[in-house]
């Protein structure tokens, strides 16, 4: 279990790239209420005016196309970011922090970071404070004080934020910040895996499944990993396999156990292959060519090799965490 960059199974250069494109792409449907209504393109001509003219909102907008448009210009958006930010756009304070942490347009500076983290988080931008509870869980920009990242996370978490929730929940668990509370890590780990997020409903399996901060139920594993593999996550999709392998909060079904190793491999966690590999000892070609069969059938499935790498593949599985 680990954070937004070492806590969570997503790393922050992920969940930041995301939230931010998320930022972008609401400002992208803003900017089309602009231009020509018939083409439904945004007029950047009458964006850049009303920028020029020291319009906020423009200001960001245009910031978030140079962000990730066709003509990305990460200085564009540096620019214009900076000038909304000096007016106190809580999204443009946003996007900048995310540009000086990650040295895009702007030359690399946490502190910097940290300060347009803090200025926007503080008007109640929530993916600005689960990222500044991050920069203090890792002292960068500033001194490590996991109970100040404690309290960006819980704001962030308070308000719907999913990563936060998780980043929250796995100080309960390690009792950084906060008294180890495994009741409190399980609560919201599962806030977060009942408005869907993958990574989260695999941390709440795997509470269940260890009866930590929760009564072991193996059938409450089962169902939550299950909703994380179908997602598609290769992480969920090796634990489902071996409850399967096992007949733990499940029928045992070899067939099952082998077609999520094998999806699970295609969506780039190699620690399928060798429970495939191992599992194929008690099966006949039979059952394995009909589990490969239900692999290839299963709604967005890729072809073993084919996958685009799982953030979480060096995580242990329910088998390796025994």
């Amino acid at each position: 279990m680990k954070n937004s960059r070492v806590l969570l199974p997503v790393t922050l250069l992920v969940v930041l790239w995301f939230c931010c494109f998320e930022n972008v792409a609401q400002g992208q449907s803003s900017a089309r209420s602009m231009g020509d209504e018939d083409s439904g393109q945004p007029d950047l001509s009458s964006l850049r005016q009303k920028a020029q003219r020291g319009d906020a909102k423009a200001e960001y907008l245009l910031g978030s196309f140079y962000m990730t448009g066709v003509s990305q210009d990460y200085k564009e958006a540096a620019r214009w970011y900076h000038e909304a930010a000096a007016q106190g756009l809580a999204d443009a304070e946003f996007g900048l922090g995310y540009l000086y942490e990650q040295g895009k347009g702007v030359e690399r500076d946490y502190r910097q970071a940290v300060a347009y983290y803090t200025a926007a988080a503080k008007q109640g931008h929530v993916t600005a404070a689960n990222n500044l509870g991050s920069m203090y869980e890792r002292g960068e920009g500033l001194g490590k004080n996991p109970g100040e990242a404690a309290h960006w996370y819980r704001a962030a978490a308070n308000n719907g934020d999913v990563t936060a929730q998780c980043n929250l929940a796995s100080l309960y668990f390690r009792g950084r910040g906060v008294a180890r509370d495994y009741a409190q890590a399980a609560a919201w780990f599962k806030a977060a895996a009942e408005l869907g997020y993958a990574p989260a409903q695999e941390d709440l399996a795997w509470m269940y499944y260890n009866g930590m901060g929760v009564k072991l139920d193996y059938s409450e594993a089962a169902k939550w990993v299950r909703r994380a593999s179908e997602q598609g996550y290769a992480r969920g999709q090796i634990d489902l396999g071996y409850l399967y392998e096992q007949g733990k909060g499940v029928p045992l079904d070899y067939v099952r156990a082998y077609m999520w190793y094998q999806l699970a491999v295609a969506g780039g966690d190699e620690r399928g292959r060798a429970r495939m590999k191992s599992l194929s000892r008690a099966m006949s070609q039979q059952q394995i060519s009909e589990a490969r069969d239900r692999a290839v059938q299963f709604p967005g499935s890729r072809t073993p090799g084919e996958g685009t790498g799982n953030s979480n593949a060096n995580g242990s599985s329910f088998a390796e965490r025994r």
